[in-house]
């Protein structure tokens, strides 16, 4: 069986697995005594063996296979847990992760697991009294010692006669077959067969398959736990029943139109326990990149049609562009919501990254994190993984105390680090948070003098001075260079990567008491809401999503504050802002302008402009900057009648 086109679809299921495993293993280390997390353990690096066998990942399954055999001894109780056993397993953890990867690529030559596998021997050895390893089967002739037990058939009619449809549809069905195969030698001891492991692995078989097990686990036990496996559809448990004598499954049958599973209208045949057919598919990103694209083209050319419609005056070519904008909504609509995802898939791998940081650090952390179910753009999910993980390290390292320090300021050993995610209105709010000693503002103002950035008599810094401080490339308050952190990148890497994506980072910081760092970032990339304003004869576009409101410039409404021109809107005092000016433009006097409200998080400004031209939903189009050029702009986008428009990036104006 070519397996190779199955490397992708293995590797994503197995990532979800190795995302278990450490989630367990982060459990078992807060809880050595449960249960739960050994058998959730199991259970995952079981299903990873089996996989990896199939495909041919010979160091992979040799790995799993010491992995789930010392998982094992913990599970019946021949080994305590303890700290060398959770560290071993821990290593073992990453160099599976590692060994599935380069199999996948076809590096296999690179991968090394003499390490982890003598280690998680030695373990266990010692664990139960200096016995040696179990004698280790060899890992290239694994599934020809399985092929030899299941070819001794014992008489038909001997022991239990085990029936499994595989779900019409899934992947790998050679694979899932295996699974259960591996499952039930758990159960017992299988000693025949229908058909043949070569066939099984190749895939050649129908509607289902049996296998004759002999094992004193009751009948319903047995069905359990292979309807547990996964992509199972039908389950039938007999004893004494003959191999050749049962008709195939009927739920195994591909369902009509319908869903049903016997395809005349009925659903008799479903199996007791009512299994619901699969209603997900995987698609590949790239696809999802692609529709991405062409509804933004689609997006452009529903423009040009509506700007055209309205200079004809045919009320039923308006009728037809009408109807069909409302449809290239509702397409845009969906395919968008597509592409939205949880930020659990990024944010479920910074448990075991603040568990090991810490524990270089000497720092003991309880680390909770909220929102995972928050959604936000595929694209934008790949983008927020790294500046992450800077504020996590950066919180670790400068702001949470040694466990000897917090009890000196009368603290808790345990520090709190916290990172949220939640919705505020169209944008996606990051936010992480710890309980330490805050930024120090007097060493921060000192190192900042030092370097010329601040005049030499400054005596404090604002908040907003203090990001932009701390944000700049190689500045670092750490006395030392270590593996987490002193080499100025942090800060300045997540301002950098948000505002390139169109958000604010904003800093919160209170001596003794903690910081807090937020991240604001728009829901997707793509497609958005924005306000056309004219300046100079040019369009310019404003992103919905910062603009408060719009007003008619009032000369009475001017003031000057320290020298700077600010708006006097109702109670507010907003700084003002020329476009004009921002675009080195000539200063002109108009009768009428307008004003357009703009804010991002806490900061609201005034932007005036020669007029507006409307609202409309314009297309992302990213663009590198020219060099000496303003850095005033995000992208650019087309507009329905053909011509370009700059995409002004509101954070580099507030």
């Amino acid at each position: 069986m070519d397996t190779s086109r199955y490397a992708d679809l293995f590797l994503t299921e197995s990532q979800e697995h190795l995302s278990a495993i450490n989630h367990a293993l982060l459990e078992l280390e807060r809880a050595p005594d449960s249960a739960e997390p050994v058998n959730a353990l199991f259970r995952a690096v079981h299903t990873i063996k089996g996989m990896s066998a199939t495909m041919g990942y010979v160091q992979v399954a040799e790995l799993a296979h010491e992995l789930e055999t010392l998982l094992d001894t913990l599970r019946t109780g021949a080994i305590g847990v303890n700290p060398e056993i959770t560290d071993a397993l821990f290593t073992a953890a990453d160099t599976l992760e590692v060994a599935v990867g380069l199999s996948v690529a076809n590096r296999e030559a690179e991968i090394d697991v003499a390490g982890p596998l003598a280690r998680l021997r030695a373990v266990r050895g010692s664990g139960v009294g200096g016995q040696g390893s179990a004698p280790k089967r060899s890992s290239t002739s694994a599934a020809a010692t399985d092929a030899h037990e299941w070819s001794t058939a014992a008489p038909a009619g001997e022991g239990l006669l085990v029936r499994v449809a595989i779900a019409e549809g899934a992947p790998l069905r050679g694979v899932r077959a295996f699974m259960v195969v591996q499952a039930l030698r758990g159960l017992g001891t299988v000693v025949a067969m229908v058909p043949p492991l070569d066939e099984l692995k190749e895939e050649q078989f129908g509607a289902d398959f049996a296998v004759r097990l002999a094992s004193e686990q009751p009948r319903e036990h047995v069905r359990r736990v292979v309807e547990g496996l996964g992509d199972v559809s039908a389950v039938s448990v007999e004893e004494g029943v003959a191999g050749g004598s049962a008709p195939p499954l009927a739920a195994a049958k591909p369902a009509d139109a319908n869903g049903n599973g016997n395809g005349n209208g009925s659903s008799a045949a479903a199996p007791a326990d009512g299994v619901r057919a699969n209603r997900n598919v995987r698609i590949d990103l790239r696809r999802l990149d692609n529709l991405m694209n062409l509804i933004g083209e689609l997006v452009i050319t529903r423009g040009r049609l509506t700007q055209l419609s309205a200079t004809l005056g045919d009320g039923a070519l308006d009728e037809t562009v009408t109807q069909a904008s409302r449809l290239i909504s509702d397409l845009q609509d969906e395919i968008m919501t597509s592409r939205m995802v949880p930020v659990w898939q990024v944010f479920d791998r910074f448990p075991r990254l603040v568990r090991d940081a810490a524990r270089t650090l000497g720092k003991n952390i309880d680390f909770t994190i909220e929102g995972k179910e928050i959604e936000l753009d595929r694209s934008l999910l790949d983008e927020i993984g790294d500046p992450v993980v800077h504020l996590l390290r950066n919180a670790l390292d400068h702001g949470i105390e040694t466990p000897d320090e917090r009890k000196r300021l009368g603290k808790p050993a345990e520090g709190r680090l916290r990172l949220e995610a939640m919705r505020d209105r169209s944008a996606i709010v990051i936010r992480v948070t710890d309980d330490g000693k805050g930024i120090d503002r007097d060493r921060v103002l000192r190192k900042a003098r030092d370097a010329g950035l601040v005049e030499t008599n400054r005596t404090e810094l604002s908040d907003d001075e203090l990001i932009r401080l701390i944000s700049r490339p190689g500045f670092s308050t750490a006395e030392r260079v270590t593996d987490i952190s002193g080499r100025g990148v942090g800060i300045d890497a997540v301002q950098t990567r948000v505002r390139a994506l169109g958000g604010l980072v904003e800093i919160r910081s209170v001596p003794l008491q903690g910081t807090t760092v937020t991240v604001r970032l728009p829901l997707t990339l793509a497609i958005v809401r924005a306000l056309l304003a004219r300046v100079n004869g040019e369009v310019y576009a404003l992103p919905m999503t910062h603009v408060n409101e719009t007003v008619e410039l009032k000369t009475a409404q001017l003031r000057r504050v320290k020298g700077k021109e600010v708006l006097v809107l109702r109670d507010d005092v907003l700084p003002l802002l020329r476009l004009r000016e921002l675009l080195h433009l000539e200063s002109t006097e108009r009768k009428a302008q307008q004003v357009i409200v703009i804010e991002m998080g806490e900061r609201r400004a005034g932007l005036i402009v020669d007029e507006l031209a409307g609202q409309q939903e314009i297309v992302v189009k990213q663009f590198d900057g020219v060099r000496g050029g303003l850095a005033l702009f995000s992208g650019a986008t087309i507009l329905g009648d053909g011509a370009p428009a700059l995409i002004v990036d509101v954070s580099s104006l507030l």
